[in-house]
């Protein structure tokens, strides 16, 4: 036995207690001790609970798949899912400066400060999302109408749009806590709610969709019940973490009482953030519109069933990109500006990593994940074809994220808003239009603007962080 090969097999146990460390979580102090050490314990369950969060689209999209009419039903999912971006902006722009000013606390070793500026952001969600829950859920038929859904699909979707957009307060709990674990330090909580939560809806899913013994079968409509019981599980146990007093955020339910000051130091970083989301959610839905007029039904079909699976595997990216957040927000707190940023292009390395090996994986066996979740051989053609163009760019997709999250994390979400600005909406969206309208590319078009862009927004990103201005940010 080679002295290299020794060395591997002493590493085994090391890397075992770290990752079991990781997924049994703690309260660990991220200022101090090895960076890398940092990144896995908070990237590995943060990649865990990103992975469930794309699990439900794909679990829906699955069953829904496989139902007489699938077209209809998969592209109910797919735009429904495209609106609701909207919701997962303010969901994740809340959990943003949750994790942003929780992180920053701690850092400054100020325990009770986070948790109050916790539940403050909690209390902002409830008021906001009463207003968006009774109206997504009024306005269903309309919203799949507006989105380019075809008469029948809109007929078909309502009841499913019409839940989906109803449980906007429990999609927005469920990331916001996670937000407020995060910042602490205590990513394994927020994996943990995400696990429960799909184990819920994997298990409801076929029952509310099929049927069983005295449960009726209602369809498409079954899908959204199932994921709404799902999430509200998910939510159930983070509150119960929350409020047991057993960790570094304790919290009392006198925190809920608006504080005015500390509402608008939130929202001061909340409305920029919510707000960098919205800008790119809004491109996406006009994209999957653009999609569906030139496209029709199995073309939005297939691009919404490629997106699915895109964001499946983007999803654990993104987790590790949010571990850079916490060591940014935690180290800004403790003055250790170096290793704030040391921390960041760390992660960097680790994304790249892991999305080089997404895109081997990916355009290489595009055709088998898309007929795993559609019989429609046209739907099938399209999916493929989107992802093939679409793993091209992934590489700087990973960098982009981990760049936004550092960013995100300091507390300088305008910096990111601005970015997403220009990359969407100046950029990305006349693209996707030129190359469909103008070239006559039609859906392919649409298809290859979207890693053109993303790679440019990655490298201006990068050339942002590098100028250091967000250490100066005040939180």
């Amino acid at each position: 036995m080679t002295a290299n090969q020794t060395a591997t097999i002493g590493k085994l146990p090391r890397v075992f207690a770290l990752l079991k460390q990781s997924l049994k979580g703690g309260n660990h102090d991220f200022t101090k001790g090895s960076i890398r050490r940092g990144v896995m314990l908070l990237a590995i369950p943060m990649m865990l609970e990103m992975a469930m969060e794309s699990v439900f689209a794909l679990v829906d999209l699955y069953f829904v798949g496989h139902l007489p009419h699938s077209s209809y039903a998969i592209q109910t999912v797919g735009l429904t899912e495209s609106v609701l971006t909207i919701i997962y902006s303010l969901a994740v722009g809340m959990s943003m400066a949750a994790t942003a000013i929780v992180a920053r606390r701690i850092g400054e070793r100020d325990p009770v400060a986070a948790a109050r500026a916790g539940m403050q952001a909690v209390t902002i969600a409830l008021l906001i999302n009463l207003v968006i829950g009774i109206a997504g859920f009024y306005f269903a038929t309309d919203i799949l109408t507006l989105m380019g859904a075809s008469a029948e699909t809109a007929k078909l979707g309502t009841n499913f749009t019409r839940i989906m957009m109803g449980e906007s307060l429990i999609i927005v709990l469920l990331f916001l806590i996670n937000g407020i674990f995060r910042g602490a330090g205590n990513a394994a909580i927020a994996m943990r709610s995400l696990w429960i939560a799909n184990m819920a809806n994997i298990i409801l899913c076929p029952i509310f969709i099929n049927g069983l013994g005295p449960i009726p079968a209602f369809g498409l409509t079954g899908a959204a019940i199932a994921t709404t019981i799902g999430r509200g599980t998910g939510v159930c146990y983070q509150l119960y973490h929350l409020f047991n007093g057993k960790n570094a955020i304790k919290v009392h339910l006198a925190y809920l009482k608006p504080h005015w000051v500390q509402i608008k130091a939130i929202l001061k970083i909340a409305i920029p953030g919510i707000l960098q989301f919205v800008i790119g959610s809004c491109s996406w839905i006009f994209l999957a519109q653009l999609v569906a007029t030139t496209g029709g039904d199995h073309g939005s079909a297939g691009y919404q069933t490629s997106i699915r699976l895109v964001m499946f595997f983007l999803l654990p990216a993104w987790g590790m990109s949010n571990a850079a957040a916490t060591l940014v927000g935690q180290n800004l707190g403790a003055k250790e500006f170096l290793r704030a940023e040391e921390s960041v292009l760390k992660t960097v390395k680790y994304n790249v990593i892991y999305m080089a090996g997404v895109t081997l994986i990916t355009f290489s066996a595009a055709g088998y994940f898309t007929a795993f979740f559609t019989n429609d051989v046209q739907v099938k053609e399209v999916a493929t074809r989107a992802l093939h163009i679409l793993s091209v760019g992934y590489i700087f997709y990973g960098v982009g994220m981990v760049m936004m999250s550092a960013f995100n994390g300091a507390g300088d979400t305008w910096t990111t808003t601005w970015v997403n600005f220009f990359g969407f909406w100046l950029f990305q969206v006349p693209l996707a239009y030129v190359l469909d309208k103008h070239f006559e590319m039609g859906i392919t078009g649409v298809f290859v603007a979207i890693p053109i862009a993303e790679t440019s927004m990655a490298i201006a990103s990068y050339f942002l962080f590098k100028t250091g201005k967000w250490k100066t940010v005040k939180v």
